[in-house]
């Protein structure tokens, strides 16, 4: 008996190690969580879920031995439902990351999840800018755009041309775009006349679009998204409001809305962009692959949760580990570097600062092949285009500063 037992003795580590190995690649997790198939579905959902696949398989589909998995979840709109979603990939399913999450409230919802569960949050179509303000967390990270970025480039540059009146989504994003559009319009020595919000997938905006003519607007704005918005510029155009010298401003349109609704429609339009994917050989390049795979240009949102995703793998890689903290400190210290942006870098209140673009919907006669819907006005810098560090009410810089 006593051969066997030191024979076994001396087989046990041997037989450890390779457990142990086995063990250390167990996939690596991240979550893709947007709307898939409601309003927000073209320029988040299904788009952002092969966004998020691309960038794993051009990243070499494993990190530190361990193969990278992408789960995708519809949260419906609902933060309910997205919380439980999370909480479930977390404590079921030991997902790492969270990425993409348009829909202002489940983004908050989500960030306080992640910041209670230390796990990162890559916002990328989310956009209220109280995600890097108030509500910033170090397991927190803004990328593509957000609401104060947005009121930067196309409430700045058309400030004068009101007076102004917000159609707006009541929910957390509708309610900062207007608040951050109407502060620059007013900086910009600009007027409001009025506001009005609207629920969620709303159908029909004949009253609030009477609403804004009553008021003497001069410039309506669709603080809204999505199916909202494309069906808002739709109906407007129909009442004839643009034809009677009032302007339409669409304050978070995406390439895939201005597909939607036809450049006849849509020609004239001011927008800003955290990304537009025929600005040069590199976009072009990475958005037509992107294409071959969903048959429709990416929007900014998609582009941004490809391009998150990519950075917190090279991250992983450089840190030599998956741990949050020591990943989010590696991804603040290393510049971005990829088609979406060069150069970018991000601030310890989370947002990650890029150039952003001012851009204009073509008129019919000027496109020249599919897709070709925008002309760059100017490119707006990040340091232009994003809220000073020191004005977002982050407690993460209260506290640096303070150290």
């Amino acid at each position: 008996m006593r051969a066997p037992l030191l024979l076994a003795a001396v087989l046990a580590p041997l037989l450890a190690a390779p457990l142990a190995a086995a063990a250390d690649q167990k996939p690596l997790r991240i979550g893709v969580l947007n709307d898939q198939a409601g309003i927000y579905a073209d320029m988040a959902g299904p788009g952002s879920v092969i966004a998020a696949h691309m960038a794993v398989e051009d990243f070499g589909g494993s990190v530190l031995g361990r193969p990278v998995e992408i789960i995708a979840g519809d949260h419906q709109n609902k933060p309910d439902v997205g919380a439980a979603l999370v909480n479930r990939w977390i404590d079921e399913d030991n997902v790492e990351v969270i990425a993409d999450i348009p829909t202002s409230s489940v983004l908050l919802a989500v960030q306080e999840i992640g910041r209670r569960k230390n796990k990162l949050v890559l916002a990328s179509t989310g956009g209220s800018s109280d995600f890097t303000g108030k509500a910033c967390a170090p397991t927190g990270i803004h990328w593509t755009y957000d609401t104060y970025a947005l009121a930067a480039g196309t409430g700045a540059s058309l400030a004068k041309e009101g007076p102004w009146f917000f159609i707006t989504a009541d929910y957390a994003f509708g309610t900062a775009l207007e608040r951050d559009t109407a502060a620059a319009v007013a900086k910009g020595g600009g007027k409001v006349a009025g506001a009005v919000k609207h629920p969620q997938g709303t159908t029909d905006f004949s009253s609030y679009l009477l609403q804004a003519q009553g008021a003497g607007a001069k410039l309506i704005a669709f603080a809204n998204s999505g199916a909202d918005q494309v069906n808002a510029i739709k109906q407007a155009n129909e009442f004839g409001i643009p034809q009677s010298g009032v302007k339409l401003a669409g304050l978070y349109l995406h390439i895939t809305d201005i597909h939607a609704i036809g450049l006849k429609t849509a020609q004239g339009l001011i927008l800003t962009q955290g990304f537009y994917w025929d600005l040069n050989d590199e976009t072009r390049a990475w958005s037509k692959r992107f294409y071959e795979r969903h048959k429709a240009m990416p929007t900014m949102g998609q582009a941004g949760t490809y391009s998150a995703i990519l950075h917190y793998l090279k991250a992983v890689k450089a840190a030599g580990t998956a741990d949050t903290a020591t990943v989010a400190a590696q991804m603040k210290a290393a510049p971005v570097d990829d088609f979406f942006s060069h150069g970018g870098r991000i601030r310890e209140d989370g947002r990650m600062v890029h150039d952003l673009y001012l851009l204009q919907v073509k008129a019919p006669s000027e496109q020249q092949y599919p897709w070709d819907y925008l002309k760059l006005i100017r490119v707006i810098p990040g340091d232009e285009a994003f809220r000073p560090l020191n004005e977002g009410g982050c407690p993460l810089v209260a506290k640096a500063a303070s150290n």
